[in-house]
């Protein structure tokens, strides 16, 4: 029922989707998703852009298609047809807000290269694919990657001493160690709820050594591997919050309890 509702407003009988034209709508996808939609991938049928659309739905996650439709809807007034609405139906707007909410992992935009890097870059992309594709067992062993990239860039800007044998839960130790010397902390208790990272960040390596894709191993199941990662980016965006905000108490109550890294 979503999918035809989805389907008159973008007009697909006709073979097209709004006033797309095929340079056009997959330069949207790749910009809007990082997908190139005339891959083989998504050849059906006649392979039209109408029917490229239909498997784009058909193969990828709600996260991701979600994340299209609002793109989509963002940009309405210059892909619209001549005789569509001024604004998207509402009902459409409300399908492409719930499947983007769908995430299995929350705050997942929160992992972003911090540092030009190329490969810091890909790597965090190729981590938000994995949970678009609903698949965080597959991608432990980058996730352990990623964390180490990203406090090492944390100590660096803080002027910590580190070298490449140093293990992830002591690059958190001492940047936590920083936070606290810089005032960024303010309660004891957040303190405690950081420090308790650490020994977190430990059992993580040896998930990545024994438990992940990083070696021959059993993969770690799927509800202890979501777990991980939602515990990863709960606390990446705090961190991004703490050190953005310079302090923590600028904002409110409610939006405090949601950042703490549990």
């Amino acid at each position: 029922m979503e999918k035809r509702k989805l389907e008159r407003a973008f007009g697909m009988d006709s073979g097209y989707v709004l006033d797309f034209s095929n340079r056009t709508i997959d330069e949207f996808f790749l910009d809007s998703v990082g997908i190139e939609l005339y891959d083989q991938k998504y050849d059906k049928a006649t392979g039209s852009k109408a029917n490229r659309m239909r498997a784009f739905w058909e193969k990828e996650g709600n996260y991701i298609v979600g994340k299209l439709l609002i793109d989509i809807f963002d940009n309405w007034s210059e892909l619209k047809s001549p005789n569509d609405s001024d604004t998207p139906p509402e009902e459409c707007v409300k399908i492409a807000l719930r499947l983007k909410e769908s995430a299995p992992v929350p705050e997942l935009e929160a992992i972003q290269a911090i540092s030009s890097e190329k490969i810091f870059e890909k790597l965090a992309k190729s981590l938000r694919e994995s949970i678009d594709r609903n698949e965080p067992e597959n991608a432990l062993d980058r996730l352990h990657t990623f964390l180490v990239k990203y406090f090492r860039v944390k100590c660096q800007e803080l002027e910590i001493s580190i070298d490449k044998k140093k293990p992830l839960h002591s690059l958190v130790g001492e940047y936590i160690k920083a936070l606290k010397k810089n005032g960024l902390i303010e309660s004891e208790m957040t303190e405690r709820i950081l420090k308790s990272s650490i020994s977190v960040m430990e059992a993580f390596c040896d998930v990545r050594n024994n438990q992940s894709y990083a070696h021959d191993n059993q993969v770690l199941n799927y509800n202890e591997s979501l777990l991980i990662f939602g515990h990863v980016t709960n606390s990446v965006r705090f961190i991004e919050k703490l050190e953005s905000g310079g302090k923590v108490k600028q904002e409110s109550d409610s939006e405090l309890i949601d950042e703490i890294p549990f």
